[in-house]
């Protein structure tokens, strides 16, 4: 790999992950392994430091191992709180904490594996929604392939209600729209990132709940959120750049005593069943830890969720 002018004095490892950000599995923390491991060569030697810096005219070399075929995920016994189901889908709550789908560091424990579990080889679950591990919530789950389908077509048409409860920094709007495009840190490709040219269009909508005071000057809100899109980390981001971060989100927020994850909870989804027509539509409780918070706040409980006046 030739070195090029937007490359001069970058870190090594900040230029591989630039050049090869398309392969499947390439992270800046995978790069940095690689570098440790002698993988890495800069004009035919080993790269000894992942800060290391090019000039004009480096030539990189790199050796990407081969990725192991993945297993299919497995069948575990674990809890499931099932909010819903019949014979084409299910709406389950997913736990704060608890990784939607296995992944190279989260190979058991998942809310798939819960599934499988649960369908006990009766049916093969397909996530229609998934949540970072820090949300709590409603994920849909469909049981066949031709209902998957159907329900990502009513996803791409807007035809299905996603609600999400958030409590943030700050006093936001008493309604509002976050129309913010994003897409991935070219940096890290774990982060999102707003775009101001280029990106992908995302939408949120917002209706202020309940503002608390937590301080001279400090105010700490819940708010209502309905997703427009459904993009990956899209509440968190438009959260923080609107200036309004959510609380414990460690990422892209502003820690807070007494919640140990983002206090993002997708509670409601509404929709009209594809194969059925009747109308389905879930709520799911506040978890406790989100219910503490707002105690703590002074908010007491958040209740039926009546927007203020």
């Amino acid at each position: 790999m030739q070195v090029d002018r937007g490359d001069v004095g970058v870190r090594i490892d900040l230029v591989l992950l630039r050049h090869l950000s398309h392969l499947p599995g390439v992270t800046r923390t995978r790069l940095q392994r690689l570098i440790d491991q002698g993988a890495v060569h800069l004009n035919g030697r080993p790269v000894l430091r992942a800060s290391a810096r090019v000039a004009a005219e480096d030539t990189i070399g790199i050796e990407l191992p081969e990725r192991r075929p993945r297993t299919p995920p497995a069948a575990e016994a674990l809890p499931l709180h099932v909010m819903y189901e019949d014979g084409h889908l299910l709406v389950v709550n997913k736990p704060a904490g608890q990784v939607s789908h296995p992944a190279f560091r989260n190979r058991s424990g998942t809310l798939l594996n819960a599934l499988l579990g649960h369908a006990a080889g009766a049916w093969s679950p397909a996530l229609v929604s998934r949540l970072d591990k820090g949300t709590s919530g409603l994920v849909l789950v469909a049981k066949h392939k031709p209902l998957h389908t159907a329900l990502q077509r009513l996803s791409n048409d807007n035809a299905i209600e996603k609600d999400y409860l958030a409590v943030v920094a700050g006093k936001p709007p008493a309604r509002g729209t976050i129309d913010l495009a994003l897409d991935r840190d070219p940096w890290d490709r774990r982060r999102v990132t707003v775009r101001d040219r280029g990106g992908i269009n995302a939408v949120t909508k917002f209706e202020r709940i309940r503002t608390v005071a937590t301080g001279p000057g400090n105010q700490a809100t819940l708010v209502r959120y309905r997703l427009v899109t459904g993009r990956m980390h899209q509440i968190r981001v438009h959260l923080a750049a609107r200036g309004w971060p959510i609380l414990g989100d460690a990422t892209y927020g502003r820690m807070m005593p007494g919640i140990t994850r983002q206090a993002l909870h997708a509670w409601r989804l509404a929709f009209d069943h594809p194969m059925t027509g009747t109308r389905v539509d879930v709520s799911a409780p506040v978890p406790a830890d989100m219910e503490q918070l707002l105690a703590l706040l002074g908010a007491r409980e958040i209740g039926d969720h009546r927007p203020e006046r």
